[in-house]
């Protein structure tokens, strides 16, 4: 069985384009907020793209845990990293300043298409990438990798307490790259946990972006057997049985395979569902998010 879990894992490493997309800072801006240091950093990937990042840390000495935050996508393709510290509609808050509040430090890069790399299109990313037999979402997995790599050598960072939270876009990035980089320690996600094969058989897989499209990957493994790979380190959804990406079906097949995961493995598995609940965090999961990263983490 362990055999059967480290082939999947190999496999997952050359589909998600971990280790092939490296990045370099070059450059670093330190801002002083109340309570709070914000560094602004600038990395350059391999072929000499520019791409921003920024690391929130609270106002403390010594190496501190940290949470790599993924963005999400919802269309606001101007939004990228800033959803740290200026938050976005989908989220309750920002949740750089409220990881601080906790003493963890946070650090959200601009993904490719977003940000200040919005001047490619998702479109054109994509099918640049597909062309070559890769994927948009791969660069973004081989960049999180990437920024892991970054903050686990950092000497502000306590490289055995490195965590990854994503709501939507960055939820499914988050557990697809957690289940495969063995140093995330804890993983938080909202509102993108659901297996694929039910989406498309009612069609709901086409409110995805194009940028998720994995060639390959469903014959491969469902997205409940990839994040039961997280197990036995500590792991927390949040699903809205209304969210038209998370319904009940897709949800309740992918946790078969991922409960299966951790019965066998043990560790904490926390789920958090709210039957009511749409595309979008609320003061619940807020609440749940924060006490689970707490207690893993800080």
């Amino acid at each position: 069985m362990a055999a059967m879990g480290d082939r999947l894992t190999e496999q997952l490493t050359g589909l998600f384009e971990l280790g092939d997309h490296p990045l370099a800072l070059i450059a670093e801006r330190v801002e002083r907020q109340p309570g709070l240091t914000l560094r602004h950093l600038t990395f350059r990937t391999k072929t000499g793209e520019p791409v921003r990042g920024i690391l929130c840390r609270p106002d403390s000495d010594g190496p501190l845990p940290a949470v790599l935050n993924i963005h999400a996508h919802g269309g606001r393709y101007d939004i990228g990293a800033d959803e740290l510290m200026a938050g976005r509609p989908a989220l309750q808050s920002p949740m750089g300043p409220a990881l601080a509040a906790l003493g963890i430090q946070s650090l959200c890069l601009d993904m490719p298409c977003f940000g200040l790399r919005a001047g490619v299109t998702e479109s054109a990313a994509a099918k640049a990438a597909l062309w070559q037999g890769r994927s948009l979402a791969g660069q973004m997995l081989g960049e999180c990798r990437a920024a892991v790599d970054w903050l686990a050598a950092d000497p502000g960072t306590d490289a055995g307490r490195i965590g990854c939270f994503g709501i939507s876009m960055g939820a499914t990035l988050g557990y697809w790259l957690a289940a495969v980089d063995l140093r995330i320690r804890a993983l938080a996600h909202e509102c993108c946990y659901a297996d694929f094969a039910p989406l498309l058989e009612t069609g709901a897989h086409d409110r995805h972006g194009i940028y998720l499209t994995v060639p390959g990957l469903l014959p491969l493994a469902s997205n409940g057997t990839i994040a039961g790979l997280v197990a036995p380190r500590a792991q927390f959804i949040a699903i809205g049985d209304a969210d038209p990406l998370t319904p009940p079906d897709a949800v309740d097949l992918a946790l078969q395979a991922t409960r299966a995961a951790y019965a066998a493995q043990g560790g904490r598995l926390v789920l958090h569902r709210e039957p009511l609940t749409g595309h979008v965090e609320t003061a619940a999961m807020r609440a749940a998010v924060l006490e689970f990263l707490a207690a893993e983490l800080a």
